[in-house]
């Protein structure tokens, strides 16, 4: 111990002298370059003399930030951004004047208009010095938090007794299946995990519903009920809205209907803590919780988390550079890819780089900062998603060296939230687990050159993009309606039958949620039927049916109740089925979650599941993603659960874990078993914990004219 102790504090002090060696020739060269700014005296000095008076200063203005700068920001805290961050330059210009005044004999001396610039440049070098010695040394960030949050303890006075229970921790990966992880631990990408699967965890696969994606998944753990949420987006015909998953008031409209249903707030309980979550699974401290986001004022508790993280300019500056170095990495990489001519491939341009490094940094910083906070603040439960590798592995590819990397980065971070957790007041267990996998993938578009989007129109007779309409999936959707129009203009009528002829209507709303599309007619009130659908556009079902890149479709029959149709004129009852004919290749399960979402009030007019080759894995995602999640083929449907071998099994026997709602009924019988039934979050319905959309434009994205977004 004594050993360790002189090691940690040598190390401190060999960092406080080489980012003070920097700024002192940080500070002779703008010396050098700026005729404004002096340290020597007036009859010239020699170079020694000249450096020691660089070091003097540099040291003075270092000793004076680090005095004063807490002091500032805690003061201004509520100044807007753009003043405080000119109040910033002022200061440190003015610490730096007074660090001039005090070198001995009046050797440094600068215009103010100079100290503000010789400042920013000293203090961008110097936090750039200290971050770049420190940015991997987690033991010093986690011994940072660790006094912050035990000066947040004594000042609130509060205290965590000895004999307290365990908390629990749930950290969700997102998007990483559970094939994944497998591969990660054998090729020792993820060392951390690799430990614990050996010594202290069990890792087992569980099935997602047929909408795997967060919405459904994270709504259904957090909150117990993910029931009428057919998609990441669809569109509601009885109010005219499209719903989008990832939209805060979406998101808040989701999470109320589910704490309606359940009459519970959800699964982590008052004094639980939700990071970076869709939903607030009834949590009181809150921290970039969409569900939340769209509240003004003081009641949004979730932005709070920026603020806290950025409020200590270590962290800014740690991420920051991070940030930074992520836009550049992605940058390499999409150029690299595109040299080796990789496929499949999409675009990776534009202001991805940064919506990828806020994913992979930004996000992940604060929200493992928070997590380190509550442990050491002796939450009883804690529920975070770290989100990078999801995002990466959309554009890269779930089984990418991009996506291999950023595992590896999780990895670190799980390890630094498992080392807090051992100073931590009361003992704590981590749970891993995500939401969904990921299957690749070339999109539909890449593969046949047009859209979900162009193949409904083409299908139902309306205008293409030319592009689309010169592929041979668009004409074979164009001969098709002509040869359905040519049919029905020639057969005879019935007097009881005025509908028979085709008819118009609105134009179809087609929303993709990875390899799952809905269509939906908004100009019908109520869900259509195949006839229905039939009469209108004659060719339409034939058309989707009958594609190589589509699996099945799902529509509701006036004469056999719901089917699910396929190639080659295959239709199956939903009542009846039991994982055969176009459902056969999707695996076991399959017809299952398909007769549950066919029950969802808001479930489309034509839900369309792309094809699955079993084979290679692939799936066509309708959205511009060579990694996808959403609907059903290969591994997006298998996510995990890594927990430790203290808690109870899962389900018993061979019994498979399926749906969201099963999982979280698993993972509240684990806190009951750790904190006991008095400790078990029961947060009666109300009060914050039903929010509610804000007036106005709130609710989700109005369709207008009847046609909506893709």
């Amino acid at each position: 111990m004594g050993v360790r102790r002189w090691r940690t504090a040598g190390g401190a002090l060999l960092r406080v002298l080489v980012v003070w060696s920097v700024s002192t020739l940080t500070m002779l060269a703008l010396a050098g370059i700026l005729p404004d700014f002096e340290l020597q005296s007036p009859g010239g000095d020699s170079a020694t003399r000249t450096a020691i008076t660089a070091a003097l200063g540099a040291g003075a203005f270092g000793l004076l930030s680090a005095l004063v700068w807490p002091l500032v920001v805690r003061a201004l805290l509520l100044v807007p951004a753009l003043v405080l961050g000119l109040l910033v330059f002022f200061l440190n210009g003015s610490l730096l004047l007074i660090a001039l005044w005090l070198i001995p004999d009046g050797r440094g001396a600068a215009d103010p208009e100079t100290a503000v610039v010789v400042a920013a440049v000293m203090s961008a070098v110097a936090s750039a010095t200290s971050t770049a010695l420190a940015v991997r040394d987690d033991n010093a960030y986690r011994r940072r938090l660790s006094r912050l949050a035990d000066r947040r303890r004594r000042r609130r006075g509060e205290r965590i007794a000895g004999s307290a229970p365990p908390g629990t921790v749930f950290l969700q990966l997102d998007g990483v299946g559970h094939a994944v992880l497998l591969r990660a631990v054998e090729d020792g990408l993820m060392p951390t995990v690799a430990r614990w699967t050996e010594e202290s965890h069990r890792l087992i696969r569980w099935r997602t519903d047929w909408s795997s994606q967060t919405g459904a998944s994270q709504l259904g753990i957090l909150h117990g009920s993910n029931h009428d949420v057919p998609g990441f987006r669809w569109y509601e015909k009885d109010t005219g809205r499209i719903m989008v998953s990832n939209r805060p008031a979406s998101a808040a409209e989701l999470q109320r209907r589910a704490v309606a249903r359940t009459r519970d707030a959800g699964l982590l309980g008052p004094d639980g803590a939700s990071r970076g979550n869709l939903f607030s699974g009834g949590a009181d401290q809150l921290a970039l919780v969409l569900s939340v986001a769209a509240r003004r004022g003081r009641a949004n508790r979730s932005r709070a988390g920026y603020f806290a993280y950025f409020s200590d300019p270590a962290n800014a500056v740690r991420t920051a550079l991070s940030f930074v170095a992520e836009v550049a990495r992605e940058i390499g990489q999409s150029v690299r890819s595109r040299l080796r001519g990789d496929e499949p491939r999409v675009g990776r341009g534009g202001l991805y780089p940064f919506i990828r490094a806020f994913a992979t940094v930004v996000e992940r910083d604060v929200v493992v900062a928070a997590v380190i906070g509550d442990m050491l603040a002796g939450r009883t439960a804690v529920y975070a998603d770290l989100v990078a590798y999801d995002e990466v592995a959309h554009h890269s590819g779930p089984h990418s060296r991009d996506a291999a990397h950023v595992l590896e980065r999780i990895d670190r971070a799980v390890a630094l939230i498992a080392k807090v957790a051992e100073h931590a007041p009361r003992t704590y267990r981590i749970v891993l687990l995500s939401d969904h996998g990921q299957s690749p993938g070339e999109t539909f578009e890449g593969a046949y050159g047009l859209t979900l989007k162009d193949l409904v129109r083409a299908g139902c007779g309306l205008p293409v993009p030319r592009r689309a309409g010169r592929t041979r999936s668009g004409a074979e959707a164009r001969d098709a309606v002509r040869d359905a129009l040519r049919s029905a203009l020639h057969r005879p009528v019935g007097d009881d039958d005025p509908d028979e002829l085709p008819t118009g209507g609105s134009d179809p709303v087609v929303l993709a949620s990875g390899n799952l599309g809905l269509v939906s007619f908004p100009g019908v009130p109520g869900r259509l039927s195949r006839e229905q659908i039939d009469r209108r556009h004659p060719a339409l079902l034939r058309t989707l049916a009958n594609h190589p890149g589509i699996g099945f479709l799902l529509v509701r029959s006036e004469r056999h109740g719901s089917v699910v149709l396929g190639r080659d004129g295959a239709e199956l009852p939903l009542g009846t089925l039991d994982g055969s004919g176009p459902l056969a290749v999707f695996g076991p399960g399959a017809a299952d979650v398909v007769r549950r979402t066919d029950s969802f009030p808001h479930v489309a007019d034509i839900m369309v599941n792309s094809m699955y080759d079993p084979g290679s894995g692939r799936v066509h995602a309708f959205e511009e993603q060579i990694g996808s999640h959403g609907g059903l083929g290969g591994e997006q449907s298998y996510p995990f659960l890594l927990f430790p071998r203290a808690f109870s099994e899962p389900v018993v026997d061979d019994e498979e874990l399926a749906g969201a709602e099963r999982v979280h009924e698993v993972l509240r019988r684990w806190l009951v078993e750790s904190l006991g039934d008095a400790h078990a979050p029961q947060v009666p319905l109300g009060g914050t914990e039903n929010p509610r959309p804000p007036d106005g434009t709130g609710e989700a994205f109005p369709v207008a004219g009847g046609t909506g977004q893709e």
